[in-house]
C-alpha cells in the first residue's frame, strides 16, 4: 500500500546523525570499541570451542561465526597475529583503520587508501607501501 507518496513497510527511527565509516563516523557504541582482526576473533572463538561443545552451548550463530572466521582469516599463526598486531601499533592510525588494514590485506596502497579512505595522508604512501609489504611477507611466511 502506498500512503503519502511513501511505501509502508517496517518502522525505521530516524537517526539524527548520519554515519560514514570512511570518515570514522562510527557512532556513539563504537567510541571505546577495540576493533579485532578476523584472525584475532578466529583465537579466541577456538579456544572457547571444547567448552562450548561439552556444556552443549553452541549456538547456531556460534557456529556461523566460527565458520566465518575460519574462512577469511588471514593470519593462522598465533605468533603471526601478534607481529601484524605489533606493526599495526606502530602507526598513527586509528582502531578502526587498523582492523581494516590487517582484514583486508591488501599489497597496494592506493587499493587501501580507497578500501579505507579515513587514511588519507596519515601515513605517508611510502610508509604504508612498506606496512603493506611487511604484513604481506608475514601472511605468506606463517609457519
Amino acid at each position: 500500500m502506498i500512503y503519502a507518496g511513501r511505501k509502508q513497510g517496517p518502522y525505521r527511527p530516524r537517526t539524527e546523525e548520519t554515519l560514514d565509516a570512511g570518515k570514522l563516523e562510527l557512532g556513539e557504541d563504537f567510541q571505546d570499541a577495540e576493533c579485532l582482526l578476523i584472525s584475532e576473533v578466529k583465537v579466541l572463538l577456538e579456544a572457547q570451542y571444547e567448552s562450548k561443545k561439552e556444556e552443549k552451548s553452541l549456538t547456531d550463530v556460534y557456529m556461523k561465526t566460527l565458520e566465518y572466521v575460519q574462512k577469511f582469516s588471514r593470519y593462522t599463526n598465533r605468533d603471526t597475529i601478534k607481529e601484524v598486531r605489533a606493526l599495526l601499533k606502530q602507526t598513527n592510525l586509528e582502531p578502526f583503520e587498523c582492523a581494516q588494514l590487517g582484514n583486508l590485506c591488501c599489497t597496494e596502497y592506493d587499493e587501501i587508501k580507497s578500501l579505507v579512505p579515513s587514511i588519507g595522508d596519515k601515513i605517508s604512501d611510502n610508509d604504508l607501501d612498506s606496512l603493506l609489504k611487511q604484513m604481506d611477507s608475514l601472511k605468506k611466511y606463517q609457519g
